[in-house]
């Protein structure tokens, strides 16, 4: 039972510590582990919407077509999970005084999001049966990662829409730190599903699995580099680091567009951003 949970609990912690490590003030340990526990509430907190959802018909309990697919990847796990998750979120942070820096949502969204994730593994895990070392490798490198994503963009926009000053942006960011997570969450499973579908043909289900690698690979290098700026944006903000107006230059902001930056504009050496500094890149 101990291998299991570890099994469980170990991609997410190592996830967390990415996180939570870069922090240049870091956060409490109880509110850390608070968070973890309400991300595991959330699992239980997503079937009051799954289950209402499934009784009014909007997706069946098993996909056999293309669309019953994305209709269950959305409306039966990436409609309910994130906003419960997101619910969670608010319910942690609305009076909590150590919410006070930007990357603070990046922290606690992570915490509540791999909270669920660990819980849903532990889920997972405890049914595979002889399937277990395969179910454990495939979420560890794919699911886990994905929630841990998912839970960052939440985070980020989340501190947009609690720190902004623009009102505009805050309402924009209000509206972000929900749909573009259930997004990327629903085309996430939506692949998921549609590769297990009873008369799809191995070439399918082969191209469609390395799309879900290629999917998640994209997805954690972004997830990678908004941490990256996040707390790099965080230090400076803290005194840590002198002004770093000199490196908006235009090239770097060239670079800048998109989902999934292009170029170099927040490099692969962490060690710079701890050196130079950064901005995020809706902020260049």
């Amino acid at each position: 039972m101990l291998f299991i949970f570890l099994a469980a609990a170990l991609p997410a912690i190592i996830l967390f510590w990415y996180v939570y490590s870069r922090d240049i003030n870091p956060e409490p340990t109880n509110l850390v582990l608070k968070g973890f526990l309400f991300g595991a509430l959330s699992t239980f907190a997503s079937t009051l919407i799954s289950g209402p959802l499934m009784y009014l018909g909007f997706f069946p309990r098993e996909p056999s077509t293309i669309v019953e697919a994305i209709k269950v990847s959305f409306f039966g796990a990436a409609i309910p999970e994130e906003s419960a998750k997101l619910l969670m979120l608010w319910l942690l942070l609305r009076n909590c005084r150590e919410f006070d820096e930007r990357y603070d949502g990046l922290v606690y969204a992570a915490a509540v999001g791999l909270g669920f994730a660990t819980f849903e593994n532990l889920l997972y895990l405890l049914s595979s049966g002889f399937s277990f070392f395969t179910v454990a490798i495939s979420r560890a490198f794919l699911a886990v990662p994905g929630h841990f994503a998912f839970a960052i963009i939440m985070g980020y926009y989340y501190s947009k829409s609690h720190f902004s000053w623009d009102e505009k942006e805050k309402k924009n960011a209000r509206w972000k730190m929900w749909f573009y997570p259930v997004l990327l969450h629903g085309i996430y499973d939506s692949i998921c599903y549609m590769s297990g579908l009873d008369g799809v043909s191995p070439l399918i289900s082969i191209a469609l699995t390395c799309g879900l690698i290629y999917f998640c690979a994209k997805l954690f290098q972004f997830t990678r580099n908004r941490i990256i700026a996040e707390a790099a944006d965080n230090a400076a903000a803290s005194g840590y680091y002198a002004d770093h107006s000199d490196f908006y230059t235009e090239e770097r902001q060239k670079s800048s567009g998109g989902w999934f930056p292009k170029g170099d504009l927040f490099g692969k050496d962490l060690e710079y951003y701890y050196k130079d500094g950064d901005n995020s890149i809706d902020e260049q």
